[in-house]
């Protein structure tokens, strides 16, 4: 069993003030049940799919929830939301009872917490493993902060080798990274009793499952054909930048039914969409977004695809890890975005931190050269804060600097 950052980070804050309530949320198959487990095993755990024991559940006052439940986990508390108030009242009227809410439905899950446990609870995203979590041994190691979790705590680059390949571990990390681009980083199929025929069943399995649990909760779907279609074509242009219009012209829906259909992979955390940079905040609201996929196993999946990615789709792979690496991370004000500028030069990448700027380009090269980094030579005149580092990743196992603070790392040594 793979080791999660969020183990010592919720029972950190489950010690605190306002600790008393903590809410695990995220896609269905991350580990929140495992996680909730492992970090409270004193905990009752009650099932909230239980059709007959939800029943028994709804009945209970405060006072019982107090004497017979004082402590305990709810799993999948989305399919009775009602017992969100019973938790709020036990919360009112007695100081003692810990709580740990736990489901899969960002949208009925937290439509509800924000009405009823709003100042008394805290909320955790659970995504996929992350490549240092894909590297932990086992539950009770603390998995190591990546290079770049390093980078965006200390702000300064350590001292560096030529090439990632005079690093120790650099075998096993180039095997880790290899297998999350392949299959992504969904804890079930981890392990190497797992066969590769088994892990591409199990993500087909899990598309299945999504469509017609998760889909279904978030909307009373007559007809899931649209959907699927959404769906699909949003996998084949991971990596790119969204025209609804066009989204929806290929798919046959309306605009707006294209636009709402993102929405419901974005929120049942299947997708994540990047904001464009402009130093006009109110433009970066209303502009193309650019749509990644969060775990490349999932999207490789949609399509029934098998072997290498695309150009588009190892970006998305990357940014998706970095993203999840920064909500893994206790570093504060920050935003992430993608810039393209009126003549068209693209970065892929800018981190806002507090008082300045990264920026990050993603190319699947092996040989990275000069043109490579000819958008960052200039990107700091357009920015309206200093830009502190610019990195390119690649597949290139060695380390270029080409000045300016602009350094090509190898995509795996950034992220393990």
């Amino acid at each position: 069993m793979k080791s999660r950052f969020l183990n010592k980070i919720i029972k950190l804050k489950q010690k605190g003030r306002f600790g008393r309530i903590l809410v695990l949320t995220g896609a269905r198959q991350t580990g929140k049940t495992t996680l909730a487990k492992k970090c409270f095993p004193k905990f009752n755990y009650l099932s909230i799919e239980d059709p007959i024991l939800r029943i028994e559940y709804k009945k209970m006052t405060s006072t019982q929830w107090e004497n017979s439940f004082p402590n305990a986990i709810l799993d999948e508390v989305q399919k009775e939301p009602i017992l969100i108030d019973s938790i709020k009242s036990v919360y009112d009227q007695f100081k003692k009872p810990h709580y740990v809410l736990l489901g899969s439905s960002q949208l009925l899950l937290m439509k509800k917490v924000k009405e009823s446990l709003a100042g008394r609870c805290l909320i955790f995203e659970v995504f996929p493993l992350t490549i240092p979590e894909l590297l932990s041994k086992q539950w009770d190691d603390e998995p190591k902060l990546s290079f770049f979790q390093k980078y965006i705590i200390n702000k300064k680059l350590p001292s560096l080798p030529t090439s990632f390949k005079l690093l120790p571990n650099y075998a096993k990390v180039q095997e880790v990274f290899e297998y999350y681009l392949k299959f992504g980083g969904y804890p079930a199929i981890i392990g190497k009793s797992t066969t590769d025929k088994e892990r591409y069943e199990w993500l087909k399995n899990y598309i299945n499952t999504y469509l017609e649990r998760d889909i279904r909760e978030l909307s009373d779907f007559k007809n899931l054909e649209p959907f699927i279609r959404i769906q699909q074509t949003s996998s084949l242009l991971t990596g790119q930048q969204v025209n609804y219009s066009q989204l929806a012209k290929e798919c046959g829906v309306t605009g707006n039914t294209a636009q709402r259909f993102l929405t419901y992979l974005e929120i049942s955390y299947q997708i994540f969409l990047l904001k464009p940079w402009y130093k006009n905040k109110l433009k970066r609201l209303s502009k193309s977004p650019k749509l990644h996929f969060i775990d490349p196993g999932i999207q490789q999946a949609i399509l029934r695809k098998k072997g290498m990615l695309n150009g588009n789709e190892f970006e998305s792979a990357i940014i998706s890890e970095i993203y999840k690496q920064l909500k893994n991370s206790s570093a504060n004000f920050i935003d992430m975005y993608h810039l393209r500028t009126l003549d068209g030069n693209e970065v892929d990448l800018i981190i806002e931190l507090e008082n300045s700027y990264i920026a990050i380009e993603v190319k699947m090269s092996s040989n990275i050269n000069k043109t490579d980094v000819r958008h960052l030579k200039t990107l700091e005149q357009i920015l309206n804060k200093p830009l502190i580092h610019s990195f390119v990743l690649s597949n290139d196992t060695n380390i270029k600097n080409f000045g300016d603070n602009i350094i090509a790392l190898p995509a795996a040594m950034f992220l393990s």
